[in-house]
């Protein structure tokens, strides 16, 4: 049973990785397929046609149907014309997904205004530009699939990733409200938080790692008691194609952790413990109760080091 037949979905980033994945699957499961790739390296810069046309290629030699396209998501004209790719070629839109996306990790004293701003905009800017697009079509068909890749790095933070986990966590919250401004027309609206052995990941330098675990910051793999060889993108994908068919009609504003073998949905933040008093509380009070109510087992991930 092909689950989506006659639908018409983008993919953002399929060049490669975890997008690539997605695209083949989705084809593969009867979707005509838009694979949007600038073809970037890691960090955003040059491009190349041929690393969308390498998948269009794939998709077709196994009877599929899919069209590159070579724009960049950042430029919210660009987003329009990825958008309007699919409803020229294929008469609609029925899923995004939002997967595009650099890397250009650097400590936070150390970053650079456009180290911040490339990020920010192919992430949590490009997804903004294509949800947007996609909304206007899906509104009118009364129908649609939303689905973008956040990150462990936004929901739990990593150091050295201000830029990324900002835009990441700000794709989830994009996601909260999107899906309450569109699911009243039949359209879903949920985020994966992917983990998988790809290009971007492989750029983690091991010390890096190495500090993350150390100061408990590394939301990895090996500690989940995953063996490696799970870790492959094509694990990721089944599960942001369920989120495109109907079957998950009703599953929307969700942000999904989604590694190896391991699907988990995430909890909205919610107070986990309460003080409450009549009137203003002052500095004073708050320093006395802090420490055995609210403070209570509370871990600092980065403690102080003494100077050298």
């Amino acid at each position: 049973m092909r689950r989506l037949d006659g639908k018409a979905a983008v993919v953002t980033g399929a060049g490669r990785g975890i997008g690539r994945a997605i695209a083949e699957l989705l084809a593969a499961e009867g979707a005509a397929v838009v694979v949007n790739d600038l073809g970037a390296e890691v960090d955003g810069r040059g491009s190349q046609a041929s690393v969308a046309d390498e998948v269009v290629a794939a998709i077709g030699a196994k009877g599929g149907r899919a069209v590159a396209s070579y724009e960049n998501v950042a430029d919210f004209q660009a987003a329009e014309r990825i958008v309007g790719t699919a409803v020229r070629e294929f008469g609609a839109i029925d899923v995004l997904v939002n997967n595009a996306g650099i890397l250009r990790d650097r400590m936070l004293f150390n970053m650079t205004e456009e180290e911040w701003d490339a990020v920010i905009a192919v992430h949590l800017k490009g997804t903004f530009n294509c949800t947007r697009h996609a909304a206007v079509h899906m509104r009118q068909q009364r129908r649609g699939r939303i689905v973008s890749i956040s990150s462990t790095s936004g929901v739990y933070g990593n150091s050295g990733q201000a830029n990324y986990g900002a835009a990441k966590d700000g794709i989830a919250g994009l996601t909260r409200v999107a899906s309450r401004d569109l699911g009243r027309y039949g359209i879903t609206v949920n985020a994966v938080c992917p983990g998988a052995l790809t290009r971007m990941s492989q750029t983690v330098p091991q010390d890096v790692r190495r500090t993350r675990a150390e100061r408990g910051l590394e939301t990895g793999f090996a500690e989940r008691g995953f063996p490696l060889r799970n870790f492959g993108p094509e694990n990721v994908a089944p599960w942001v194609v369920y989120l495109a068919t109907d079957a998950a009609r009703n599953v929307n504003g969700q942000t999904f952790l989604v590694m190896a073998g391991l699907v988990a949905l995430l909890g909205y933040p919610a107070p986990v413990r309460t003080i409450q008093k009549d009137g203003r509380w002052t500095p004073e009070e708050i320093a006395t109760v802090f420490p055995h109510t609210l403070g209570m087992d509370l871990v600092n991930p980065a403690p102080p080091e003494a100077a050298r």
